[in-house]
């Protein structure tokens, strides 16, 4: 509480960012006025902006260690370490074939078409996207008339700025708070990659608990590459999934061939439906 009231908020947004990330909310600054771009434009329009890399004016850049979107798109070719998502940006890249096929031919790519035809034509109207990093597969189910929020955190890329600039909805919260709605009201739950075996098992528990919550009963959680080794699956998380309650509609579990096969690293995908009837017994 620093700052001057009515004035400029303080470009506070890493230190910010790892309070989030340990699910803690900073200080409320409601009296001030966060930095905008000095040479803001308005946005492509719809539905343009749904696959067009938006402008470097849309962003401001200090948090970030790219300070232009080319930087971003290229940086998997010119920096070398980790960067969560490193590719994301790229639109005509990976992000071009995400969910983009017809059938999934029983193996652990599940098409969007194929989950939508579990239901009733129609019922799947909103949902949200756990850790969707651009939030190529919201706009996937916008091109459906499905509208999805996408969570996501700014690490070291602007990601909300992105999925904002492409016309679909983000959310700026972690895995480690509790979902910002109301019991029972979504129709889909999903998430790629993010829920894997890096997260401490007692906080996938309340995680998935909460994803059961939101759920409206009938509504689907689609878990989308979950990553962990075969004696993990064994023992740890296939029975924690089983103790939540879902229904299941479909689970396909494949190896990771992309490393030794002694090393038994795995994915597995499932499409699971919170029960229409008695979804709390």
């Amino acid at each position: 509480m620093s700052y001057r009231v009515n004035g400029s908020c303080p470009d506070d947004e890493l230190l910010a960012q790892k309070l989030l990330l340990k699910g803690c909310e900073p200080l409320p600054r409601h009296r001030c006025r966060p930095a905008a771009p000095a040479d803001s434009v308005e946005p492509h329009p719809l539905p343009k902006s749904l696959w067009t890399t938006p402008l470097d004016s849309s962003v401001v850049w200090t948090a970030y260690t790219c300070k232009n979107y080319d930087c971003l798109i290229n940086r998997k070719h010119r920096q070398k370490g980790f960067d969560d998502c490193k590719d994301c940006f790229d639109l005509e890249g990976a992000e071009k074939t995400w969910w983009s096929a017809t059938r999934s031919n029983g193996g652990i790519d599940f098409t969007i078409d194929e989950v939508l035809l579990t239901k009733k034509p129609g019922t799947i109207r909103i949902g949200l996207d756990i850790g969707g990093g651009v939030a190529t597969f919201a706009v996937r189910m916008r091109q459906r008339n499905i509208t999805i929020i996408t969570t996501s955190m700014n690490l070291n890329g602007p990601f909300s700025s992105f999925i904002a600039s492409r016309g679909v909805v983000p959310s700026y919260i972690s895995i480690s708070q509790r979902l910002p709605f109301f019991d029972n009201t979504l129709d889909i739950v999903h998430s790629m990659h993010v829920l894997s075996n890096w997260i401490p098992t007692t906080l996938l528990h309340f995680l998935m608990l909460d994803i059961y919550r939101v759920l409206r009963p009938g509504g689907l959680f689609w878990l989308d590459h979950f990553f962990c080794v075969q004696e993990q699956y064994d023992q740890v998380y296939a029975p924690l999934i089983e103790s939540i309650g879902f229904n299941k509609l479909k689970w396909v579990v494949g190896r990771k061939l992309d490393r030794s096969l002694e090393l038994q690293e795995m994915y597995f995908s499932a499409l699971l439906e919170k029960p229409l009837k008695n979804s709390w017994r």
